[in-house]
């Protein structure tokens, strides 16, 4: 299982690192047809659908590695077993909350599909697709927060622990 997950994880984060590669390839065409005077139609809204690409793909990798931004002066100074049970708090809230945003951007991009919604700019883009980015991301970032809600209920220290005391160790304060 734990392989599984991980897998899911790093594939979200190839797929946000391919969406940012997306991002420079629209970039650079721009930067090239611009000198032959041709225009990229739907560019700017090509680059704003990679960017929420790249962001919600990106979640659930970036919070296993430990990179999201986090406060943890509170969680960090406390006692273990107090340390515990505020970790499963924020896990609680957090679940919820990305739940909720994974339950109603589902819908929207449901709906999207159902109306056959379409960008207003140059390019009639099928709106659901880039919004099925948002669902899919926040799912897989729940089931990340989940996955470490079940490890501190058992005891164990979260994975986003773990990695932010391993660069700690290994003096890499690059994040």
């Amino acid at each position: 299982m734990r392989r599984a997950l991980d897998a899911l994880y790093g594939l979200c984060g190839v797929l946000a690192a391919l969406a940012l590669l997306g991002i420079f390839l629209v970039m650079m065409a721009q930067m090239i047809l611009r000198q032959f005077a041709i225009q990229f139609p739907g560019a700017t809204d090509l680059t704003g659908y990679l960017c929420v690409m790249v962001g919600f793909l990106g979640l659930a990798w970036t919070f296993r590695k430990g990179e999201l931004i986090r406060v943890g002066l509170l969680v960090e100074n406390l006692p273990p077993p107090k340390r515990r049970v505020m970790e499963i708090f924020a896990l609680t809230i957090a679940a919820v909350m990305v739940a909720y945003i994974t339950w109603w951007s589902w819908h929207d991009a449901m709906f999207s599909l159902e109306i056959e919604e379409v960008a207003q700019g140059s390019v009639a883009y099928p709106l659901w697709m880039p919004k099925l980015a948002i669902p899919i991301g926040a799912g897989v970032l729940l089931v990340a927060i989940l996955d470490e809600w079940v490890t501190v209920i058992r005891g164990q220290k979260p994975g986003y622990a773990r990695a932010a005391e391993a660069r700690a160790a290994a003096h890499d304060y690059t994040a």
